[in-house]
């Protein structure tokens, strides 16, 4: 077994810490679907970003769930916790793709973006299909890529602020795999 170092750790749960606070803290409602508009998807791309791949969805996933868990969403606790854990984890692996192909940091962060808008607005379709049917499932699409797309903007914002404080640059080869 592989030991995990103390501050892989300590970023994970500020992750997950950050990602629980800035979705609970400000919640836009939106209506017909029940759900809620919230900034934690930027902080959900941004522990894609500055955490590998597999901490990040823990991280991500653990964060999310326990967001909805707080604030009386019990039946997508296990679904926010796959959706935006496979989020961070896919976030992660195209920036870090975009970077050793060459690509800007910032292009890099606003593709790891993308992947937030895309899986978001496709994995709730798919389970509120299969909860609620896809007329309710439908309803919710555009507040999910409002959603994501505010998420893509605040990271975009945000990280080149933590890139240096949080002293987590690194580099990538082709594979993705930090050198």
């Amino acid at each position: 077994m592989k030991a995990v170092s103390v501050k892989k750790l300590v970023f994970a749960a500020l992750f997950a810490a950050l990602i629980c606070v800035s979705t609970i803290s400000i919640r836009i409602p939106t209506p017909g679907t029940g759900g809620y508009i919230h900034p934690g998807d930027a902080a959900v791309i941004l522990a894609g970003v500055f955490l590998d791949p597999a901490t990040a969805f823990l991280a991500a996933g653990i964060g999310s769930c326990m967001a909805d868990l707080s604030g009386g969403y019990f039946i997508y606790v296990p679904i926010t916790f796959l959706i935006k854990g496979f989020v961070a984890w896919g976030t992660g692996l195209v920036y870090r793709r975009a970077i050793s192909k060459g690509k800007s940091r910032k292009i890099a962060v606003v593709l790891g973006g993308v992947i937030d808008i895309f899986l978001v607005a496709l994995g709730y379709f798919i389970c509120e299909t299969i909860l609620y049917g896809s007329g309710a499932s439908l309803a919710s699409v555009h507040s999910n890529l409002l959603q994501g797309t505010g998420g893509l903007v605040i990271a975009e914002v945000l990280y080149p602020l933590l890139e240096r404080p949080l002293g987590i640059v690194a580099e990538w080869d082709a594979e993705g795999t930090e050198v």
